[in-house]
């Protein structure tokens, strides 16, 4: 008997945004519509909804307070941005569609690629307290669940969830990965090892990843924790930061979901570079 049918995950949200027309220049990225344009993510939003997607991920995972402050947005009123942004993904599904907070790494609101790096220079208790507002403002909402995402090492993931501890609110830790070991280089055994005893993390996996990556990624997760993995790779072009755009090939192929759900994933979609149409691909060879 197969697996049971996974849950289907939304794509990149940014890539959705630039095909309608969005500009995303500037720290906040995506989050810069959760003031100057929420319309713009409730038809992205729609989007993934159409192509099958049953879990939408929010578009705060580039927001914090402290960019929100350098933008002169109050702490309350980027509080309310952050709710916001789970009430428009929640708007934008509908009945039957979860919701998941994005809470990306401390890398992500620097806005200079160090979310594929690490190190940061910051203690763990430093980035828990980072984490902590983020991720109690994004709680107050009401999302079915919290996406610790993009994580690329084991102090940051145990940071995010100590910050986490007594929300509420179920959550997914998944690691960005490369050459089958963290963004820091460390082992993924000691990275997945974190959530073994975490009654509140649901599923561990990888995403913004290759997606060669993910097959051994997941089966490791799920030897090691018992819980079911999460797998939403990235295309698998390259990022240059010096002149901002895509190289390399894509290498997404929909027909890898199948052997993914057979090592355990039990949510699967896409990450940058992956739109509505690949989706919809992957939702028709998992037939959800």
């Amino acid at each position: 008997m197969p697996p049971p049918a996974p849950l289907v995950l939304d794509g990149g949200l940014s890539d959705r945004l630039r095909d309608q027309g969005c500009e995303l220049s500037g720290e906040l990225w995506t989050a810069r519509l959760l003031a100057d344009d929420p319309g713009q993510l409730l038809a992205a939003h729609r989007a993934y909804v159409r192509a099958g997607a049953r879990v939408l991920i929010t578009a705060s995972y580039q927001a914090s307070f402290e960019g929100l402050a350098r933008r002169g947005v109050a702490a309350p009123a980027a509080a309310g941005l952050l709710r916001d942004s789970v009430a428009l993904a929640r708007e934008a599904g509908g009945p039957g569609v979860l919701v998941a907070a994005s809470v990306g790494p401390y890398g992500a609101v620097l806005g200079d690629g160090s979310e594929y790096r690490g190190g940061y220079g910051l203690t763990e208790a430093e980035l828990t307290a980072f984490h902590r507002r983020r991720i109690e403002a994004l709680a107050s909402a009401g999302p079915d669940l919290l996406a610790l995402e993009t994580v690329p090492e084991v102090t940051e993931a145990r940071a995010m969830l100590r910050a986490a501890r007594g929300c509420g609110i179920p959550v997914w830790l998944s690691y960005t990965v490369a050459g089958g070991r963290t963004r820091a280089g460390q082992p993924l055994a000691e990275a997945f090892a974190l959530a073994a005893g975490e009654e509140q993390v649901v599923a561990t996996g990888v995403n913004c990843c290759a997606p060669d990556e993910v097959t051994d990624a997941v089966r490791l997760a799920v030897r090691l924790t018992g819980k079911p993995a999460i797998a939403y790779p990235n295309s698998g072009e390259l990022w240059d930061a010096a002149r901002g755009g895509w190289y390399g090939p894509d290498r997404f192929d929909p027909a890898l979901a199948l052997e993914w759900r057979a090592a355990g994933a039990g949510l699967i979609g896409g990450c940058c570079r992956v739109g509505p149409a690949r989706i919809a691909e992957l939702a028709a060879v998992l037939r959800v």
